[in-house]
């Protein structure tokens, strides 16, 4: 093991469905809806609920939706975040020359086994978990930690794991946020009356119980408002995507849009917990959302794209990766960093 001197890099996603639909979302719903750091209810109530009604109803919903934001390459997740890890890759060959960068998805595919059982045939003796998740929570880093740790730990040889910690106010992750968002505002053309910067939700006991994921979204914010120097009175912090009957963290995105629209305001949208669009940001913010709201009577609505692969994410996604190797850096004249098919069809 000391002569193979490979790192592993996973880059950890929460997942995406393989088509869109029913079989396909039954699937994943089905690994989703039974991870215990989701819904933390007692097995015996959920296990019920879950397979008496929700997979019998939710699936088919849930396809109908994808269907509209499904591309010719496959999912917007998928496809996105595939891009990221080729232009990570492409970062480091200019310093590291034993890289290995894989994309595992929490729920659904590529998954940790698969990452790890390539990272074994590869020679890979180190790994670096990159949750791509700027803000912790139990529900998404917590469970794909979980996840990569365990797998890790199934092995004869359970590889040392550094991990990247959260950077919900990194410097250089609100500087992109900032870069994003500047760029598609002035594309757009128009002063707006609100700037809602809505995260995705989470039920209010998991906050009470410890989760920090509240008071990142509020830094999050803090610091991205005042990189676009916006005014404060016009900027909000909203929570979306609920589901269920207990209480989540308020204010609500699509509530807040109906006021929004009702008062006949223009209305940016942001979304800085996501690093890469997905069906959260592209049917239930930019077409339900944004629906509703012109319903309501709102005037504009525009909707920031999230950080995808634009150059300036990209390049601090790979800075936060080269500061975490910090120790582990290899000669750069070793063997060329590998990149999945998966990744380099994606990139082209």
């Amino acid at each position: 093991m000391a002569t193979r001197g490979r790192i592993g890099i996973v880059l950890l996603q929460l997942g995406t469905p393989d088509a869109p639909t029913p079989g396909a979302l039954r699937r994943y719903l089905r690994e989703f809806l039974s991870d215990r750091r989701v819904i933390d209810l007692p097995r015996v109530l959920w296990t019920p609920i879950l397979y008496g009604r929700v997979l019998r109803t939710r699936p088919q919903a849930s396809a109908r939706l994808y269907e509209k934001v499904w591309t010719a390459d496959g999912s917007p997740l998928a496809v996105t975040t595939n891009r990221q890890a080729a232009a990570v890759t492409e970062g480091l060959l200019r310093t590291h020359g034993t890289v290995d960068v894989r994309v595992v998805m929490r729920y659904g595919r590529p998954s940790a086994r698969e990452a790890i059982d390539t990272f074994e045939a590869a020679g890979v003796d180190r790994v670096l978990a990159v949750p791509l998740y700027p803000q912790y929570a139990g529900a998404t880093t917590g469970s794909s930690l979980q996840q990569l740790y365990e797998e890790l730990g199934r092995r004869r040889v359970v590889l040392p794991v550094r991990v990247l910690p959260p950077y919900y106010d990194d410097p250089g992750y609100i500087g992109a946020l900032a870069d994003v968002t500047r760029e598609s505002l002035v594309a757009n053309g128009s002063d707006f009356d609100r700037y809602l910067l809505s995260f995705h939700g989470l039920p209010r006991r998991y906050v009470e119980a410890g989760d920090p994921y509240a008071d990142q979204c509020a830094r999050t914010g803090e610091r991205l408002a005042a990189a676009l120097d916006l005014p404060r009175e016009r900027v909000m912090v909203t929570f979306q995507s609920r589901f269920g009957r207990e209480a989540w963290l308020e204010p609500f995105t699509d509530r807040t849009l109906l006021e929004c629209g009702r008062r006949g305001e223009r209305v940016a949208v942001i979304c800085p917990g996501f690093v890469a669009d997905c069906l959260e940001t592209l049917e239930e913010i930019g077409m339900a959302g944004r629906a509703a709201f012109l319903e309501a009577g709102g005037a504009v609505f525009h909707l920031v794209p999230c950080l995808n692969a634009h150059p300036s994410w990209t390049a601090v996604l790979t800075r936060l990766i080269e500061r975490e190797l910090g120790g582990w850096e290899a000669p750069k004249a070793a063997a060329p960093a590998r990149i999945s098919e998966a990744v380099r069809t994606a990139s082209r």
